[in-house]
């Protein structure tokens, strides 16, 4: 499928894009993947496979960061080639772009990091899909000008994530007015539902999370107009080795699913 191609089947369809924080090693990210493919057939929507080589910005550097770029492009190829699936993936430098593009469908802008001329410059260069996570210090308005850095570097295939917004100290809060706010500047939204509910650096060395929203937020973005849901899944949670208390239990992933199904099932032309 072409970044053209697919594009287009992500401004016309629902979507859900799913897996592990980090890529923890090939088994689990395969295993992952197809759990994942599976209950987005079920549920009748199309599905992005998710996973970072690096995660770069870690509350403690003891914190695990990932397989690397050489392994971790290798993984994501042969999960792509096993699984049928697209992958996004993160970059967090502007000479990561080309070699990350090489193998993802989607560049994904960290929120952090989602201001950056020079990585925007050099993911929209690539010209593979761009998804600009919008940073938990930025209104949704001021996404105008990310998007607008992208279209002047030529590339027009973009999505916009919502994560929350910064609420006080190791808080977030969701402001779903954002969802149909940036759907106005014409570029399909996602909602990131677990790392909306993640409590930032809240155990002193790692960050916490509160799990058991991520459902009622999924629901209540869907209803709000968001294209897509962005959740990072794991078969074990409490033991993932990146961001488990806010990941979703990939055996609860089918139900959820079928509810956001359900919901973008309804009209929403009012």
């Amino acid at each position: 499928m072409t970044s053209d191609e697919l594009y287009s089947r992500l401004r016309r369809d629902h979507f859900i894009i799913a897996g592990p924080c980090a890529l923890e090693s090939f088994e689990l990210a395969l295993d992952t993947a197809r759990a994942v493919a599976e209950a987005g057939r079920e549920a009748g929507l199309f599905v992005v496979f998710k996973s970072s080589w690096d995660k770069a910005n870690r509350t403690s550097g003891q914190g695990f960061r990932g397989p690397g770029l050489a392994r971790g492009m290798e993984w994501l190829a042969r999960i792509k080639e096993a699984t049928g699936l697209p992958v996004i993936t993160d970059i967090h430098l502007p000479e990561q772009a080309a070699p990350v593009g090489e193998v993802a469908d989607i560049l994904q802008i960290p929120a952090f990091l989602c201001r950056q001329t020079d990585l925007l410059t050099a993911a929209a260069r690539t010209g593979r899909i761009i998804n600009v996570k919008k940073g938990q210090f930025v209104a949704p308005w001021d996404m105008k000008a990310v998007r607008d850095k992208l279209f002047a570097a030529g590339n027009e295939r973009i999505l916009l994530t919502e994560r929350g917004a910064s609420f006080g100290y190791n808080n977030l809060v969701v402001d779903f007015r954002s969802i149909p706010i940036m759907r106005q500047l014409g570029l399909p939204v996602i909602f990131d539902a677990t790392h909306s509910v993640q409590l930032p650096g809240g155990q002193g060395t790692c960050s916490g999370g509160e799990r058991h929203h991520v459902p009622p937020l999924a629901r209540a973005a869907a209803a709000a107009g968001a294209d897509g849901i962005f959740m990072e899944c794991h078969p074990d949670p409490d033991k993932a080795l990146c961001d488990g208390p806010n990941s979703w239990p990939l055996d609860k992933l089918p139900a959820l699913l079928k509810q956001l199904a359900a919901i973008w099932s309804i009209p929403h032309d009012l």
